[in-house]
């Protein structure tokens, strides 16, 4: 089947190559190659197939007691192929790029869904193509000293910050991942999107005892060159030695339920737990979702707008498209406390009658792709946050955040705060330790009475994990304040001080 491609032409490393010369270079296909693929998926019977090619290479350091402890970089390659009938799924992967392994896999993922549709493979529709990460140099491709000086530098950094730091450990990775999606609908999409990341960990600690941690990073789908501007190590290495010296002079954490405000930036990640996921597409269609059948009614406070936004410049979340090589968009799921709908996949799309909102990822070509965030976060509000906090006679400002986990099935989350104060008449005043939020994602956005203006994204670290599978996110969250919510701590109640 001639597949009309012959016009086109694109850019790789200033050099202008034909579509099918790229194929050969990269996964040693050709168009004739991908027709046959695709064919034999659909061999057994089924209404839709898809190959998805992956190219990957990538660097990782790790510094500590001020020594290089581990150096690596690896290059990995690889083909899924999918076939869906009705609601039967199979797939099947290699490692191995020979035209014998990947007719082999297409053959067995056609076995597991085979099913009595058969539908033929059309001519293939290129998505137009974006570029949310225009990266000339991948970090992959940089000097590896160049990466092992950031984080010599950052663990320098750390340690200088004060004599109580006592361990550091910083962390640098990045890769270049370059994706092909040929599908039996005529889609057709390629992207390469580079990712790096640099983290620093401190531990402070006292004569007597008394430790506290620190963390921060941050990156994106940027270059090395990102890392040598305002957000270098020294940021980075400051700000996690901050932290772990706070915890020294902490307070422990009341507990009861109160009111919490919690601040711009990571924050966030507690959006993404205890709402976000039960947004999406696939626990819904299975009514395993707290928000199942709830789109057009009420579920938060008409402060609240949530969106996801995968189309957001160099972020971590981002992606020009999803690995199912649909566009990636800015999606509304809550509009002032109203639910708009559902973060969706093909599959999801299909199944639920709904548009598929360019939200089909998956960790890597061994995974099958299922409906996940990219960046999720609340856009602002019209408070001052300064009115926020002076709001509040008692309670916690939640600054940072640490571990968490959620209930799908009923929205219940518990998140630990790794940075957070207590307010008092309307003051920021102690730091307080061993503070964990516990409460119901559904029902804490309908005690959200002030939203500030001070939307505020995460600096580029969320790793975001479901089913096994772990993929980069995005989070972000202006100051807020929840009118009531339970605070687990370790400090013993007095007589009329923070009583429920």
């Amino acid at each position: 089947m001639l597949l009309g491609w012959e016009s086109f032409q694109f850019q790789r490393h200033q050099i202008n190559v034909s579509k099918e010369q790229f194929f050969f270079q990269h996964y040693g296909l050709t168009h004739k190659d991908l027709e046959r693929y695709l064919a034999a998926a659909l061999s057994a019977g089924g209404e839709y197939a898809d190959l998805y090619f992956e190219y990957l290479t990538s660097t990782a350091l790790m510094v500590d007691e001020s020594m290089l402890k581990s150096a690596s970089q690896g290059i990995s390659a690889g083909c899924g192929v999918r076939v869906v009938a009705g609601e039967r799924t199979g797939y099947a992967y290699t490692d191995d790029l020979s035209p014998q392994r990947i007719l082999h896999a297409a053959r067995t993922a056609a076995l597991i869904a085979s099913g009595p549709a058969k539908t033929p493979v059309v001519g293939y529709q290129e998505k137009q193509a974006r570029s949310l990460y225009p990266v000339t140099l991948p970090s992959v491709d940089a000097e590896i000293t160049a990466k092992v000086e950031l984080v010599m530098r950052a663990d320098k950094a750390a340690r200088a910050r004060d004599p109580r730091i006592k361990e550091v450990r910083a962390s640098y990775s990045d890769e270049l991942r370059n994706i092909l999606v040929v599908a039996s609908d005529g889609t057709f999409a390629e992207d390469s999107q580079p990712l790096a990341r640099l983290n620093v960990s401190c531990i402070a600690k006292t004569k007597d005892g008394v430790s506290g941690r620190g963390n921060a990073g941050g990156g994106g789908r940027v270059a090395l060159d990102f890392f040598f501007g305002e957000k270098n190590p020294e940021h980075f290495a400051k700000e996690a030695a901050r932290q772990a010296i706070l915890q020294l002079d902490a307070r422990e954490a009341p507990a009861g339920e109160m009111e919490v405000v919690l601040g711009p930036g990571w924050p966030g990640v507690l959006l993404h737990e205890a709402v976000g996921h039960g947004l999406e597409a696939d626990f819904n269609r299975k009514k395993t979702s707290a928000f199942a059948g709830l789109v057009g009614r009420r579920v938060a406070s008409e402060k609240c707008t949530v969106v996801d936004n995968g189309t957001l410049p160099w972020r971590r979340g981002s992606l020009n498209v999803d690995d199912e090589g649909e566009p990636t968009q800015h999606t509304t799921l809550i509009e002032k406390g109203t639910l708009k709908g559902y973060l969706s996949d093909k599959l999801s799309a299909r199944l639920m009658g709904i548009a598929d909102t360019g939200n089909g990822r998956r960790e890597s070509y061994e995974h099958i792709p299922m409906p996940r965030m990219t960046n999720t976060y609340m856009l602002p509000g019209d408070d001052d946050p300064q009115d926020i906090i002076r709001s509040v006679k008692h309670g916690v400002y939640a600054v940072n955040f640490g571990g968490g986990q959620v209930d799908i099935t009923n929205g219940k989350f518990v998140f630990s705060a790794s940075e957070a104060y207590l307010i008092e008449d309307g003051q920021i005043t102690a730091p307080i330790k061993g503070a964990t939020l516990i409460g119901n994602g559904p029902d804490v956005l309908t005690r959200v009475s002030m939203v500030g203006n001070d939307l505020r994204l995460d600096e580029g670290v969320g790793t975001c994990g479901k089913d096994g599978q772990a993929v980069p996110v995005g989070v972000g969250i202006p100051t807020i304040k929840i009118d009531r919510l339970t605070v687990g701590g370790t400090a013993k109640k007095e007589a009329g001080s923070f009583m429920q």
